[in-house]
């Protein structure tokens, strides 16, 4: 509650930059972190009277930059996943309460839906506001833009000419936290590749950010492709989502006009772990590990170029479930050659500044938005997997 005051004595923190050896204190007050002090200084707090929990791993909760709330990434079956988009908006909703649950007892304190055309995901959004609802924070994407006939139906409503993309983006700027444009279609895994052509010129996509920035709003695109990738670049999207078959030239754009980039391994990486749930042919893996090698490949580049990295895992997409996938998703860092100090800055400060979000260090002063670990994940990664304590702070009114 907004009134408690505990102190921790932590083995080791990590504050969303930096890994801290322990011991260290923190004492919170008040919902805040009011001190952070080398040494075990529990026996003096505790004889003054204050609550204090020894031991453990503390550090920022996580927060997930790409997810689908109203979709559930634990079915793999294809009957299944298509009968679920048929419910009722009511039935819908419920999944995402779900998703927003299980992303929080994980450890995920935020995350950034991604798009649904219903816009459940505004309606988890105030709702997560109570904290007695047990559910993560939403940055809610609401419902994004795309041409007709096009990809993106389930997120995004279509647009036409540029006086329908203004109308369009300052209708959705009054409620959406970041407008979203669907700048490309899917991967043709057969094919390994992306074969459709953008849905919007370069022009369009300036009128998308312009318009968007007028109303105070950043943008991200969901992008994959060289030719998409260009015209999302050269634009100044806020952030590029999923961006497979990237280039050296394109992530110079990006770093010059600091332009994000959320690469989201898991859906592709599922497909190839797991090729049986898709009915894949040995070809079709092939083309899907060529595809996840090169994604890793230039995320280590991006990230020696200096181009902000964002971590997110398109939770709701097949095999991609809330909350565990981060995880997942830092895996894929390390595969890349990244630090585990670099992924866990993605999954938390990095996250939550290009969101603009207040906090987005642990250090004095801060609101106190932490989860404990049994043992510290530069030790032993898979204690991200299972928060022994996740603390909220108090939600920011509504903006």
């Amino acid at each position: 509650t907004p009134t408690d005051r505990f102190a921790i004595v932590a083995d080791g923190w990590f504050d969303g930059e930096r890994s801290h050896a322990g011991p260290a204190t923190v004492c919170v007050r008040n919902g805040s972190v009011a001190s952070i002090d080398a040494g075990d200084h529990g026996a003096t707090l505790a004889a003054r009277g204050l609550a204090v929990r020894n031991g453990g791993f503390l550090m920022p909760c996580l927060m997930d930059a790409h997810v689908h709330l109203f979709l559930d990434g634990g079915p793999t079956d294809g009957a299944l996943r298509s009968a679920h988009l048929k419910q009722s908006v009511a039935e819908l909703t419920e999944a995402a309460r779900n998703s927003a649950r299980q992303a929080l007892a994980c450890g995920v304190s935020v995350v950034r839906d991604a798009g649904d055309r219903h816009g459940i995901n505004h309606v988890i959004r105030q709702e997560a506001r109570d904290e007695r609802a047990g559910l993560c924070r939403v940055r809610s994407g609401g419902s994004g833009i795309k041409r007709a006939k096009r990809y993106g139906a389930f997120m995004a409503g279509d647009v036409s000419d540029a006086d329908s993309i203004r109308q369009s983006v300052t209708e959705l700027a009054r409620h959406n936290d970041e407008i979203k444009i669907i700048l490309t279609g899917i991967i043709d895994f057969d094919a390994g590749a992306v074969t459709d052509e953008p849905q919007f010129s370069l022009e369009e996509a300036q009128l998308v950010v312009a318009t968007a920035a007028a109303c105070g709003r950043k943008t991200f695109a969901h992008c994959s492709g060289i030719n998409g990738l260009a015209i999302a670049a050269r634009a100044g999207v806020g952030s590029i989502e999923h961006g497979f078959f990237m280039d050296r030239a394109t992530l110079a754009i990006m770093r010059d006009r600091q332009v994000a980039w959320t690469p989201t391994f898991g859906p592709v990486h599922f497909q190839w772990a797991h090729p049986e749930a898709v009915g894949w042919s040995a070809n079709t893996v092939g083309n899907l590990r060529r595809i996840l090698d090169s994604h890793a490949e230039h995320l280590r580049l991006a990230h020696e170029m200096g181009v902000p990295l964002l971590l997110g895992t398109d939770a709701g997409s097949m095999g991609v479930e809330h909350g565990k996938a981060v995880l997942e998703e830092i895996r894929r860092y390390l595969e890349a050659g990244l630090t585990l100090a670099t992924a866990l800055h993605a999954a938390t400060t990095a996250n939550r500044r290009h969101c603009g979000l207040a906090d987005a260090v642990l250090k004095p002063g801060a609101a106190f938005e932490a989860m404990l670990l049994d043992a510290s994940p530069f030790a032993q990664l898979d204690a991200l997997a299972s928060p022994r304590q996740v603390w909220l702070a108090a939600p920011a009114p509504p903006g």
